[in-house]
C-alpha cells in the first residue's frame, strides 16, 4: 500500500475485468521512525492516505458496475487528538511524532471519506473506528499503551464487528453515505470543545495535494 504505482497498476487491472460490491480499507500502518518509501514519501502518509486514495480512486468503476456498492475505511479514534495540518502532512518540519503522524492520517482519512460521498452518491461511504482492540499491531506500534491497557482491549471480533455491519447490512445502507461509526451507530468527528475542526478551504487544500501526488504516480 505505501507503494503509489503498484496500487494504481492493481486497481486499474482489476478493475477491468471485475466488479466490487464491498471495498474495505484497513490496511495501514505506524511507523514511530520518520521513514521515507522508495519514491520519497513518509512511509504513514504514503500508507494510511495516499495508498488509500489511489486504491479507493482507482476503484470507484468497478464500483459502480454493481448496486449497492459500499466503502468502508477503517479510522481511528485517535484522529479525534487532531486537526488537519495541511501544511505538513508528511511531517518535514519540526520533530517527528508517528502516533501523531498516524493520527493525522486517520484524520485525513474521514475528510476524504465525506467528500467522496459527496461526489460518488451511488456509492455508500463509511469510516470508522473500531474501538481499541488486542492486535499484533497495537502491540508493535503502541506497546507501552498495549502494556497499560490490555486488560480492557477488544477482540478482534469486537473490533471487526462494525466493519462488516457497515459492509453488508440493510441497515447500514440506510444511513447517509460520509458518516463516522462506532459501535455500529454514527458519531461525531470531532470532540466537544475540542479545537479540531479545520476550514472547508483547508479540506479542499487537502484533497487537491493528494490528488496531484497521486496523478504523479499513476502509470
Amino acid at each position: 500500500m505505501s507503494n503509489a504505482r503498484q496500487v494504481w497498476e492493481f486497481a486499474q487491472s482489476f478493475s477491468q475485468s471485475s466488479c466490487v460490491h464491498v471495498l474495505i480499507n484497513n490496511a495501514g500502518c505506524m511507523v514511530n521512525q520518520r521513514e521515507l518509501t522508495e519514491d520519497g514519501l513518509e512511509k504513514n502518509f504514503a500508507t494510511n492516505t495516499l495508498g488509500t486514495y489511489i486504491l479507493t480512486t482507482a476503484l470507484i468503476p468497478a464500483l459502480k458496475k454493481v448496486e449497492d456498492p459500499r466503502v468502508v475505511t477503517v479510522s481511528s479514534g485517535g484522529m479525534l487528538t487532531q486537526k488537519l495540518n495541511v501544511d505538513d502532512l508528511q511531517f518535514e518540519k519540526g520533530p517527528f511524532d508517528g502516533t501523531a503522524a498516524y493520527a493525522q492520517n486517520k484524520r485525513q482519512q474521514v475528510i476524504l471519506t465525506e467528500r467522496w460521498a459527496t461526489r460518488h452518491p451511488q456509492i455508500h461511504f463509511s469510516s470508522m473506528h473500531p474501538g481499541w482492540a488486542d492486535t499484533p499491531a497495537v502491540q508493535t506500534s503502541m506497546p507501552s499503551f498495549h502494556a497499560k491497557m490490555q486488560a480492557k482491549l477488544r477482540t478482534e471480533a469486537m473490533g471487526a464487528d462494525t466493519v462488516v455491519w457497515l459492509a453488508v447490512s440493510a441497515a447500514a445502507a440506510k444511513q447517509p453515505s460520509g458518516l463516522f461509526f462506532q459501535d455500529r451507530r454514527a458519531v461525531a468527528t470531532h470532540l466537544p470543545l475540542a479545537a479540531s475542526r479545520c476550514s472547508a478551504q483547508e479540506e479542499e487544500k487537502l484533497l487537491a495535494a493528494v490528488e496531484e501526488l497521486a496523478l504523479k504516480f499513476k502509470p
